[in-house]
């Protein structure tokens, strides 16, 4: 230690290789049982998967927003990367469609990444960071794209943040209906409604949906869609029990 420096901080302890292990086990399955069930997916299935007992789960991971933070901090932050480059973006029309593209390809990865990004789920830490600067992202976009003339001047931020995210919310029914890609042709329909006057209407990507996907797909929007089975008998568990 230098002369006139304070005690040096102890480094803090590193995990335990058993210890390290059971989170990285915990980790992977929280994601895989995220995509398959959703956020609301219980969490003893969670550890039961990781082959480890709820005790260890919440000694890893207190509340249910920690354990989400976890497994999608990295998704997350590649939401914000981004949204960094559509706003380098020359052309701001450019940038807003390709940053939505962004985005909803992030939605069609799993239920998880979806639930998370389409709702609102307190105290998770990167979420809270992702929110904010998807609104200013589409805040920036937008006034550059009113300038320009690419987006009708009428549109507001919340106009746009709030139909995002109900039309985010039927990406994983939809991808079971019609494909992986299914969504692009909302999105598409979507977008060109926020053009300005002077655009050409574009064929929309894709086909409609027919009479019975779109049954299919408005019943997996419902309260009552199946989850996947795994040994579970009920709700989820508790934030916090043991």
């Amino acid at each position: 230690m230098t002369v006139g420096e304070g005690p040096e901080t102890p480094a803090p302890p590193r995990l335990r290789r058993d210890a390290r292990r059971n989170r990285e086990r915990l980790v992977a399955a929280a994601h895989a049982v995220f995509a398959e069930q959703g956020l609301e997916a219980p969490l003893d299935v969670i550890a039961r998967r990781a082959g480890v007992g709820n005790a260890t789960l919440y000694r890893h991971f207190p509340t249910r927003a920690a354990l989400v933070d976890a497994v999608f901090r990295d998704q997350l932050t590649g939401t914000m990367e981004a949204g960094e480059r559509a706003r380098r973006a020359p052309d701001a029309w450019a940038g807003l469609a390709g940053y939505l593209d962004a985005v909803f390809a992030t939605l069609a990865a799993d239920r998880g990444t979806n639930d998370l990004m389409t709702t609102r789920l307190p105290d998770v830490e990167t979420l809270g960071a992702v929110h904010a600067h998807n609104r200013e992202t589409v805040d920036v976009l937008l006034e550059r794209a009113r300038a320009q003339g690419s987006v009708r001047a009428d549109v507001t931020t919340e106009d746009l943040l709030f139909t995002l995210a109900a039309l985010g919310r039927a990406v994983p029914p939809l991808a079971v209906a019609a494909g992986p890609d299914a969504w692009r042709r909302p999105l598409a329909l979507f977008l060109e409604g926020l053009r300005g006057p002077a655009h050409e209407p574009r064929p929309l990507p894709g086909r409609p949906l027919d009479e019975e996907e779109l049954g299919q797909v408005l019943g997996e929007m419902g309260p009552h869609r199946a989850r996947p089975r795994d040994g579970s008998t009920g709700g989820a568990v508790a934030d916090g029990a043991t």
